[in-house]
Formats: C-alpha cells, sequence, structure tokens
C-alpha cells in the first residue's frame, strides 16, 4: 500500500513537472529568455528522476538520481547520431521534446541540476513525513 501510495506521489510531482516544464518553453508566458533556455531541459531531468522513482519507489534515492542521470546523459549523447529513423522520431513534437535535436554542454549540466532538485527534493520529503509519523 506505501509503495503504491508513493508510486502515486512521484507520478503526480512528474505530471506537474512536466506542465512547468511545457510552460516554460511557451512564448505567451512573458518569461525571461535565460529560464526558457535552459529550465526546460533541467525540468525534463527532474521529470526523468520522478519518473525512475515511481517505477521503482523502493530503489534507494541515490540510485534513482544515478538512474536518471545517466537516462538524461545517454539521451543527450545520442544526438550526435543522426539516421533518418531517429530524425524521423526527432522531427515529431514528442519525439523532440524527449530526444532533443542536438548536443549541447549545458544541458549536461541542466540535467545534473535537475536531477540534484528531485535528489533535495525527495530526501526532504522523507525527512518531512518521518517527522510527521513521529
Amino acid at each position: 500500500m506505501l509503495i503504491a501510495r508513493n508510486r502515486l506521489k512521484y507520478l503526480m510531482l512528474a505530471f506537474g513537472t512536466m506542465i512547468l516544464g511545457l510552460a516554460s518553453r511557451s512564448n505567451e508566458l512573458g518569461i525571461r529568455e535565460f529560464v526558457t533556455i535552459y529550465a526546460g531541459d533541467t525540468l525534463w531531468a527532474l521529470l526523468v528522476f520522478w519518473l525512475v522513482r515511481a517505477l521503482k519507489p523502493s530503489l534507494p534515492v541515490l540510485h534513482s538520481a544515478f538512474l536518471a542521470t545517466g537516462f538524461a546523459y545517454l539521451i543527450e549523447f545520442s544526438q550526435f547520431y543522426h539516421a533518418p529513423w531517429i530524425d524521423g522520431i526527432r522531427s515529431t513534437t514528442l519525439g523532440g521534446l524527449v530526444l532533443g535535436f542536438g548536443f549541447q554542454l549545458s544541458d549536461l549540466i541542466c540535467y545534473f541540476l535537475g536531477v540534484c532538485i528531485g535528489y533535495v527534493l525527495n530526501i526532504w520529503v522523507i525527512r518531512k513525513q518521518e517527522h510527521a509519523q513521529a
């Protein structure tokens, strides 16, 4: 029961993060250029972290952080590969959001920060839950 409840919490966090990430890419909101450039990538990695936690909530948080970072970096480095089939996927809206288009070193930094934010938030929530139960 606890794992199912945690899985639902992580899925809700993932959904909220996805909404924030999509909003950060919107020109309609009048967000500063710095935020629109870097927030989406940071939030994308945070989303990956929440999804890893949702898939395996019993996994130690640090392991989830390593998995999420590794996955995000793998996707970023995959952008060096350009074959017609994968570029076809990238040309779709969803494919472009998930796989990206071209390698950027700044994305790796954003991914690391996004996962670190998830790690810290997760630890903070766990401690808050432990105090509430005590």
